[in-house]
């Protein structure tokens, strides 16, 4: 049985891109399929990620993924607790404190031993960090590409082009009621990173059992709007004239 879902598992460890420098992965991150990256259901096919961000959600590397997903959740429960500034300079200190003790440390080091190994952070100080101009235009014109998409979406709904899309929407709109009452923006993004760093990688393991529960679910729920629709004759879609 296939589902919407089907998963092309890759392994990162094997990734053409772990040769690049950073600005080839930040332009290849950028690249027209990032856009597909917009759409949830991407998130639970490696294939459409970028190598780098398929093995970090699909904990291809272990520590590396816990690092990544530690670091995340420290600076979201921390957000819950200071302002976005003292959370941004706190990190901030934190980092170049590391990284001053570190070079003081090789510095003495290289004096005392008598070596010219060189500034301990060369490497990543010769790193192209940046990005051309052409894939910041690919990348704004996806997200507006979006935007325009979810515009006119949002005006059928309001505008009741059909009543089911709709009506399904206002059910929606009052679901959100409650859990805007039960959580705020950042408990919800606390819950999003969660699941990011979860949910694919659970779907990964338990694709097969998963795919028949979402088949069962949607054929359910396209059976029961067939006969809602059949049984009111005004909520059926109005051919274009």
């Amino acid at each position: 049985m296939t589902s919407d879902f089907d998963n092309k598992s890759t392994n990162g460890s094997n990734s053409p891109y772990s040769d690049l420098g950073a600005g080839d992965l930040i332009e290849k991150a950028l690249s027209p399929s990032f856009a597909s990256v917009l759409c949830p259901r991407a998130w639970f096919d490696p294939a459409k990620l970028h190598p780098t961000v398929s093995e970090l959600v699909y904990w291809r590397d272990p520590k590396k993924s816990g690092v990544v997903f530690g670091a995340i959740f420290v600076v979201l429960i921390a957000l819950t607790c200071l302002s976005l500034i003292s959370v941004v300079a706190y990190t901030s200190l934190a980092v170049l404190s590391g990284t001053f003790a570190f070079r003081v440390y090789k510095a003495v080091l290289q004096a005392v031993q008598k070596t010219t190994e060189g500034h301990p952070f060369k490497d990543y100080l010769d790193l192209d960090i940046t990005f051309s101009g052409e894939k910041a235009q690919e990348l704004s014109n996806a997200i507006i590409n979006y935007a325009n998409t979810g515009i006119l979406k949002l005006r059928r709904l309001f505008l009741v082009e059909d009543f089911v899309d709709s009506a399904k929407f206002g059910v929606f709109l009052y679901v959100l009621t409650y859990i805007g009452g039960w959580f705020n923006g950042l408990t919800l993004i606390i819950l999003g990173a969660i699941a990011l760093f979860s949910l694919p990688k659970v779907y990964e393991t338990n694709k097969t059992v998963i795919d028949q529960y979402i088949d069962l679910v949607w054929g359910k729920v396209s059976e029961i709007n067939a006969k809602v629709t059949a049984a009111v004759p005004f909520l059926k879609k109005e051919k274009a004239q």
